[in-house]
């Protein structure tokens, strides 16, 4: 009964993880801006010989790799994350059309926030082991004390302004997404804790750490 519960976890957590990738390609398409993240590996990717894909599963390998000094190990989650999010967030790039227009556009930024949101609601909830960033962000909290929000707040100005540096794209969709994610994330995770019968299936794992609510 164990295993076929995991198996349940495993199978949603991949759900959850392509549906966060295809929602940052959605945006990047959007041309509007880009999340944080995806400014840094679009910087990165415009000065190497890789894709914005590659860039951010390199990216969030340097991440993990950060990890172990602090004490924090990876679990099964934290893999799928670093592997699913950029393959399907290329594959997005690859595949989803070119919006042209601002009322266009701005349909796409709207729906890869809610994508992003929902895909993080089932990933956090299936308790897998958290993403590379994520688990940076509270073993930091851990081992300073400074409030996971304000530890999430500085880690993505960094990588921001880095990015931006480095060519990223930056414009209304980042406003819009640093504006809107987090309570879209944490809309789509409520749920999973409100009613009794998800909580067959899902657990709620630090909710408010994982999402910088503290």
């Amino acid at each position: 009964m164990v295993n076929y519960f995991l198996h349940i976890f495993f199978v949603v957590l991949l759900f959850g993880l392509s549906l966060f990738g295809f929602g940052e390609a959605l945006i990047v398409k959007a041309g509007l801006g880009n999340s944080p993240w995806v400014v840094f590996a679009q910087g990165v990717s415009r000065h190497t010989n890789i894709s914005v894909g590659e860039a951010t599963f390199f990216i969030s390998a340097v991440i993990l790799a950060i990890w172990f000094p602090l004490n924090e190990r990876p679990g099964l989650g934290t893999l799928a994350n670093m592997v699913v999010i950029a393959m399907t967030l290329q594959v997005g790039l690859d595949h989803f059309p070119v919006f042209a227009n601002l009322p266009s556009q701005l349909i796409a930024v709207f729906a890869g926030i809610a994508l992003v949101g929902i895909g993080s609601g089932f990933y956090i909830t299936c308790g897998l082991g958290p993403g590379p960033r994520d688990g940076l962000m509270t073993a930091l909290h851990q081992k300073t004390g400074v409030r996971v929000g304000r530890v999430r707040m500085s880690i993505e100005i960094l990588v921001f302004l880095i990015g931006a540096l480095l060519g990223g794209k930056v414009g209304l969709g980042t406003a819009l997404f640093a504006l809107l994610i987090g309570r879209t994330q944490f809309l789509f995770c409520v749920p999973r804790v409100a009613f009794p019968w998800w909580r067959i299936f899902f657990v709620r794992n630090d909710l408010k750490v994982r999402l910088g609510a503290l």
